[in-house]
């Protein structure tokens, strides 16, 4: 298995905003906005820094009831396999594939699909990997159940997974890459 990191060259990869306060992390999204319209970053809502905070908060204390290894305030994110969709994200993109043997798998999170709607109260289908958050070894059991939803939801028809979110928790590995 291999994660994948995608980026816009011209900014450099896990530049997170997480990493920044609320007001500066609020002041480079609207930078974004303002040189970079067209980007897909240029169009989440008005509170999408909020919204972020509010999940990570949730995966992180989810992550922490498992078990899970912590080592930053708010995860690195990446995908697992290849997802061509999310280049289009941006301007000028690129990406870092990783094996995940780089990694201590402890220190990593997953969700089957975006953590957002994963955790949004505005996705409601009853999907059994809704509102859940996964270990390494239970990642492996929900897609080999399910499947990459870059193959099967390639185009976003059948819903808001695109991809499986990985959640990296810890800068060991990524440090090596910047």
């Amino acid at each position: 298995m291999f994660l994948y990191h995608y980026y816009d060259s011209t900014i450099g990869p896990f530049r997170n905003l997480s990493d920044l306060d609320y007001k500066a992390a609020q002041h480079v999204l609207d930078i974004i906005r303002d040189n970079k319209p067209n980007s897909f970053c240029a169009k989440r809502q008005k509170t999408y820094i909020q919204d972020r905070l509010h999940f990570e908060q949730i995966l992180k204390e989810e992550f922490l009831k498992k078990g899970g290894v912590v080592r930053r305030k708010a995860p690195h994110y990446m995908v697992v396999e290849a997802c061509p969709w999310l280049s289009s994200w941006y301007e000028n993109p690129q990406f870092i594939k990783i094996p995940i043997e780089a990694f201590d798998v402890n220190t990593i999170s997953f969700t089957y699909g975006d953590s957002h709607p994963t955790f949004s109260d505005r996705v409601n289908d009853g999907k059994e990997y809704r509102k859940k958050l996964y270990l390494y070894d239970e990642i492996l059991k929900i897609i080999d159940k399910y499947g990459l939803p870059q193959e099967w939801n390639c185009e976003g028809q059948f819903g808001p997974e695109r991809y499986v979110e990985a959640h990296i928790w810890s800068d060991e590995t990524i440090k090596k890459f910047l």
